[in-house]
């Protein structure tokens, strides 16, 4: 299976949309799945995130560590630790000028364990379903 993809354009420069999206701490305000975030402090290259997620009625601790940060391009999250750890992406390019923004998110998985069932089964066609919503999300509460 191939990453998960969804692109938005958000009326908020480049800078704003990158310091938002990119800072772990916001994720349970826009992510649906996202219950609570730790160590999202100052970010920077190998910095480690603790994130609890909920998929349908349990939740799941993972780690992932900021393996890229370009401001206000581009970073890169990558899990490692647990059953099913997630991959993630995030661009962001300028439009009209710069006054707007086109934020482009990837995700994929891998699973280890119970995590190569839980993978293809449940955890993609949630977040296929999740994404394009935590996108429109995201882009309300950066334009309200």
């Amino acid at each position: 299976m191939s990453a998960i993809r969804e692109s938005i354009e958000i009326d908020r420069s480049p800078e704003e949309v990158f310091s938002y999206a990119s800072d772990a701490a916001h994720l349970p305000e826009w992510q649906k799945s996202a219950v609570s975030v730790r160590g999202a402090g100052h970010p920077a290259v190998g910095s480690l995130i603790a994130v609890r997620r909920r998929i349908g009625r349990r939740e799941f601790p993972t780690t992932m560590e900021l393996t890229e940060y370009d401001p206000p391009r581009s970073w890169h999250l990558h899990g490692i630790d647990g059953p099913v750890r997630g991959d993630v992406r995030g661009t962001v390019e300028p439009l009209a000028d710069g006054t707007r923004s086109r934020l482009t998110l990837s995700l994929d998985f891998e699973g280890h364990g119970i995590g190569r069932v839980l993978v293809p089964l449940v955890v993609k066609p949630y977040a296929r379903k999740e994404m394009p919503l935590n996108e429109e999300k995201l882009k309300h509460l950066m334009e309200t």
